[in-house]
């Protein structure tokens, strides 16, 4: 078989019982299937959810906590325990666990998300298995991915996976909600996810849990428009990973007919990075982007909006519609100059480009908020 770069997900209803506590037979079910996808060759990296809904309990909370600072103080007990049972497992089939702990800052700031890029790579070229999680404890509320599944989905896009699997308790998607649907089909394959289907999702999740299938949607339409193919569904068995990557998988394939992944640096444009204002062209440069492969030059921009510097992230914009974002040469001062200048600028082939192509990203490439 191949080797595949994999990602795989799993969430606290996978993880936990209904205590809230960890469930050392699930745990031990998805280390087997971990290990048995690494000694087929395959690099490995764990998303694992669980810190909060491991370490509510030993707070003395009832349930998961529903305040920032109780999820935060839970996330603090809950995640030693979490990592201490898989580095316990793993030890078994001598395969060294390294905790990766991330927030949206990392993501965010551009050196931060290369750093992580670098690590990650280095720590599979070392034949170590990441076990990433969001940074709970620290995380402020507004700055979170929301859920593990768009972490796992931003992840596959960062370290350029090929499969994105995402356990959960549902073998997959359905045209209708099945808990309330009795009569609701199964989907086992799709090349896309549109507004119908996000619909269908209500987003219901587990009592331990923050995400429902609407969260596991939404994160498959960004990893899908980073290229990577998603699995969502469930499992049992040590052998449930190579089945699900053979395509035997008890849930929902979700792959693109046209394939095709981001470069790192393009994935942050698209991503992550701050819109710090606004650049619109004319009809030339339009085609120019978009059908002919080509940077933005200074004779087809139009007006701009925003003061924004050098090396920082613009929306472009024709006839008032956004047709993506990339990284300017010139800053908005030195643009309003040029824009004086057309008609001279437009006799002259030496202009240096405003957005060269290799810095540009078009809105069809994120496909999905950045939320």
């Amino acid at each position: 078989m191949e080797k595949k770069r994999i990602v795989v997900k799993i969430g606290s209803s996978s993880l936990t019982n209904t205590q809230g506590e960890i469930d050392h037979s699930k745990i031990q079910d998805h280390i087997q299937a971990v290990a048995n996808l690494c000694d087929n060759g395959h690099e490995v990296i764990l998303v694992s959810s669980g810190a909060v809904a491991a370490g509510f309990k030993k707070l003395g909370y009832p349930s998961r906590p529903i305040t920032l600072k109780g999820k935060q103080a839970a996330a603090a007990v809950g995640q030693s325990l979490l990592i201490q049972s898989y580095i316990d497992g793993f030890s078994q089939f001598k395969i060294t666990p390294a905790q990766v702990l991330l927030t949206r800052g990392d993501f965010t700031k551009r050196e931060r998300y290369k750093n992580a890029f670098s690590t990650l790579t280095e720590l599979l070229e070392r034949r170590i298995l990441p076990i990433i999680n969001e940074n709970d404890t620290v995380s402020v509320e507004e700055l979170t991915f929301g859920d593990n599944d768009m972490l796992s989905a931003l992840v596959s896009g960062l370290i350029h996976a090929d499969h994105l699997i995402i356990l959960t308790d549902i073998n997959g998607l359905y045209n209708a909600n099945p808990k309330v649907h009795p009569d609701a089909k199964k989907i086992d394959h799709l090349t896309s996810i549109n507004a119908d289907q996000l619909q269908v999702a209500d987003g219901s999740g587990s009592k331990v849990g923050t995400g429902g299938m609407y969260s596991k949607m939404v994160a498959a339409k960004t990893a899908l428009s980073l290229g990577v193919k998603i699995f969502i569904g469930q499992g049992k068995g040590e052998y449930k990973l190579l089945e699900i990557i053979s395509g035997n998988g008890d849930g929902t394939y979700i792959e693109s007919e046209k394939g095709g992944s981001i470069n790192t640096n393009k994935q942050w444009i698209a991503f992550h990075s701050d819109v710090s204002g606004r650049v619109f062209i004319d009809k030339g440069a339009n085609d120019a982007l978009l059908h002919a492969g080509k940077s933005l030059l200074p004779a087809g921009v139009l007006k701009i909006e925003g003061d924004f510097h050098k090396g920082e992230v613009v929306e472009v914009l024709f006839d008032d519609q956004i047709l993506g974002k990339g990284e300017v040469y010139y800053s908005a001062k030195e643009l309003k100059v040029m824009i004086k200048e057309r008609d001279s600028i437009l006799k002259s082939d030496h202009s240096k480009e405003v957005i060269h192509r290799d810095k540009w990203v078009t809105s069809t490439q994120w496909g999905a908020p950045n939320e």
